[in-house]
């Protein structure tokens, strides 16, 4: 039996750097709410549909120096204007919780600021792409990059675009990161990412219970 839940299902985002663990904690929320008999599904970015998924390759693998950052920028849009309309509208309609690996701040902290393109660049194409769709609650795993870094590199495999640009870029991605959650504090929640799996994971249910009234 699915549980009685007031709040409108939304879209519950994690954002951070790269090695952050936004895949491990995004599967455990999705669990959870699972467990908790919600309707939901998880999803990420660049990818969740299948025209975004194959858009997904050509931003995440490959020498650094691939793309420019608008050339980035516009690709991860045709991703993310694909998994919108593909899969997070639909599903929102139909009453189902979304969990995505990555949203739109992504686009502002890596290209916005780490790239250097400025936010108000970022926010236009935003504007054309997604208009005025925001997720109910963003979480913000913070954590020293150095170590993130190092994570990424023990999970190996040929998606490491991003970490390839190095320590610097991901610092700036960071800075990036918390600058857009202190200036909206009432969708999103910092989260001490350096702290043990099982931490974060209860950190993130207290934030989400807290947030959203789920009962997890």
């Amino acid at each position: 039996m699915i549980k009685d839940n007031t709040q409108t299902p939304g879209l519950i985002v994690f954002e951070g750097v790269d090695g952050a663990g936004k895949g491990v904690q995004s599967r455990a929320l999705h669990e959870a709410m699972l467990a908790a008999e919600y309707p939901v599904i998880l999803t990420r970015e660049p990818g969740g549909s299948v025209s975004a998924e194959a858009i997904r390759k050509l931003i995440v693998e490959g020498d650094t120096e691939r793309w420019d950052d608008i050339s980035e920028l516009l690709l991860i849009y045709a991703a993310r204007r694909s998994h919108l309309q593909e899969t997070i509208l639909p599903n929102l309609e139909q009453g189902t919780w979304v969990i995505s690996d990555r949203f739109a701040d992504s686009s502002r902290a890596f290209q916005g600021f780490a790239g250097g393109l400025g936010l108000d660049l970022v926010e236009q194409v935003h504007e054309i792409v997604v208009g005025q769709f925001k997720p109910l609650l963003t979480l913000v795993l913070d954590i020293d990059p150095v170590l993130s870094l190092k994570r990424a590199e023990q999970r190996g495999g040929s998606e490491d675009r991003f970490e390839q640009k190095g320590l610097a870029y991901q610092q700036k991605v960071r800075e990036g990161f918390l600058h857009i959650a202190q200036a909206s504090p009432e969708t999103h929640t910092v989260i001490d990412a350096n702290q043990s799996i099982e931490t974060v994971q209860a950190t993130i249910k207290a934030a989400v219970q807290q947030r959203l009234g789920l009962n997890l």
